[in-house]
């Protein structure tokens, strides 16, 4: 059967702000929608085997790397092929019952009465689709609405804390810890017998360990690409043929410098990518030259006018339109029917699809933007930054962040930037930050008054530079000039958001509007625990932050 119907309201431009119930506002079909609820259903049962095998001491790592990389696939805007899913659900079973195996080897259980422990998926994937149906995010209605809304949230945020993990493993940095949680994780939202305030412990459980799978894939970037350093990024472009990289991972990013030297190719980075510009061993490579275009608000039209070949490495893309499509290639876990998927960084049919397109006619010069100011860059000036604090040259320190989306009323981060004073630093990451990335902000004392940290991926930093700061003037973060004004779209900034909780981190003002999969007694929860707010207008929130 084909799916008419889907439940989906696990990113912030959901339908009407409750959910998309009949095509996804990202361009998820309900099928795909289907699998993917199938797929995290299987995940649930590999995870109650991966459980029991703990219990044992039976570690299967190839589980633990699957079960990261099939959640990703989940994450908004990531996989939308309908065959690949089908065969992610098959490999998920596969590993299910040989893991077994070796659970009863070492004496655990594997008798499971029912549930997605022993789940069979259907023979075709008509069948599977209707598997799928049963198995939704709103398929047990008898379900308390404060419990599930718990549930989905720590989902979500495991869905986010895989993404992380995945990128880290990439660049060889793991930890058992992480993998036992996110299998816990999925076990734990099958249980009828927890309370909200076990949820609420759960939910907090990940994002402590969101911050150490941050941690992880920080040492990840660093240890391999070295630390960020302040540089400068030209937004015009140079005569000749291009390649566009858009998305999170640098290891796909090195492996296409390698293997474009000396071919006559431009690199250059799209949305999340522009910070890869900051980093030594990415920056030594002379072809890779600048920064084109910003993240949601004219992704089409950039991709449209982009005279090369486009490489689309993670999420955060909206779905290919046909008047770009003959020269884009996913890579990674990304999938979209129809277009040409990279699997093992052979990027040769990127490049001769590149050198066959006609490239840029002549040299465009353009404004520059800095990046790199990450931990190291940042803290290596934190004495300055102490004095002009106490000299009060600089007031007040706005972290805004998070993540971009074609909804309106993003705008709001736009407005905010440009209203704040003159004596005071907005620190920035993620994709968000292309709503201002190119202002003049001018410096109060050489320390630039906008400060990018990086991609959302280098969350860590932001959170190292808070606590350092604290360290410094002897009092708790939230005692800081220090303001968190975040933007949210899927779900890693899911993640980041139940860290920001776990630290204690109060008065983070979110936006553009609250997640819908939190009910009014959960949102209670969070206002009275942790003072969260929905953002109202820049000069309100200006005025109510610094008076």
């Amino acid at each position: 059967m084909k799916a008419e119907t889907m439940f989906c309201y696990q990113c912030e431009q959901t339908a009407k702000g409750e959910g998309c119930t009949r095509k996804g506002v990202c361009g998820k079909e309900p099928d795909v929608a289907a699998l993917q609820d199938l797929l995290i259903h299987a995940l649930k049962g590999l995870s109650q085997v991966a459980v029991e095998g703990r219990k044992v001491e039976v570690r299967d790592r190839g589980v633990d790397v699957f079960t990261v990389e099939a959640l990703f696939s989940t994450l908004t805007n990531v996989d939308f092929d309908l065959d690949r899913f089908v065969d992610l659900i098959h490999r998920c079973i596969e590993l299910r019952e040989d893991l077994k195996k070796k659970v009863q080897a070492a004496g655990g259980k594997t008798e499971f009465a029912h549930g997605p422990a022993t789940f069979q998926p259907a023979g075709d994937r008509e069948g599977m689709v209707e598997q799928g149906l049963k198995v939704g995010l709103k398929s047990d209605p008898s379900e308390d609405p404060d419990i599930l809304s718990l549930k989905h949230t720590l989902l979500f945020g495991i869905k986010g804390v895989a993404a992380y993990a995945d990128h880290a493993q990439i660049l060889g940095k793991e930890d058992d810890a992480v993998y036992t949680f996110i299998h816990e994780g999925l076990t734990a939202i099958l249980r009828k017998d927890l309370g909200v305030d076990d949820w609420v412990q759960l939910v907090l459980k990940c994002g402590e360990i969101n911050l150490r799978t941050m941690e992880l894939l920080d040492a990840g970037h660093t240890s391999t690409y070295g630390h960020p350093v302040p540089t400068k990024v030209p937004l015009g472009v140079k005569k000749g043929k291009a390649i566009l990289v858009s998305g999170h991972d640098l290891k796909d990013l090195e492996e296409l410098l390698k293997q474009t030297q000396g071919k006559g190719i431009y690199v250059y980075t799209h949305g999340e990518m522009l910070p890869a510009h900051g980093y030594p061993e990415l920056k030594k490579y002379p072809h890779f030259y600048g920064h084109y275009g910003t993240a949601w608000q004219n992704q089409t039209r950039e991709f449209a006018e982009f005279p090369g070949a486009i490489i689309m490495t993670t999420n955060c893309i909206q779905r290919p339109k046909d008047s770009y499509r003959d020269r884009i290639f996913t890579c990674g876990l990304v999938g979209w029917p129809g277009v040409p998927h990279i699997p093992d960084r052979d990027f040769s049919r990127v490049i001769e699809r590149a050198l066959a397109l006609p490239g840029f006619p002549e040299d465009v010069e353009g404004k520059t933007v800095m990046v790199g100011f990450a931990r190291n860059a940042v803290l290596g000036v934190a004495d300055k930054i102490i004095e002009a604090v106490k000299n009060k040259d600089i007031r007040h320190f706005f972290l805004v962040a998070g993540c971009d989306g074609a909804k309106p009323g993003r705008n709001y981060y736009t407005q905010f930037v440009e209203k704040v004073p003159k004596d005071c630093v907005v620190l920035t990451l993620a994709c968000g930050k292309f709503r201002f990335f190119d202002m003049e902000l001018g410096d109060i004392g050489g320390i630039p008054r906008l400060l990018d940290v990086g991609q959302c991926n280098d969350a860590y930093s932001a959170v190292q530079i808070a606590l350092a700061l604290a360290e410094a003037f002897q009092v708790e973060v939230n005692d800081l000039p220090l303001s968190l004004i975040l933007s949210w779209y899927e779900q890693k900034a899911v993640a980041i958001l139940l860290t920001l909780l776990h630290l204690g981190i109060k008065g983070i003002r979110l936006g553009p509007s609250l997640p819908a999969f939190l009910t009014p007694n959960v949102l209670d929860t969070l206002v009275k625990n942790f003072d969260i707010k929905p953002i109202t207008t820049p000069e309100e929130d200006l005025k109510a932050i610094l008076g």
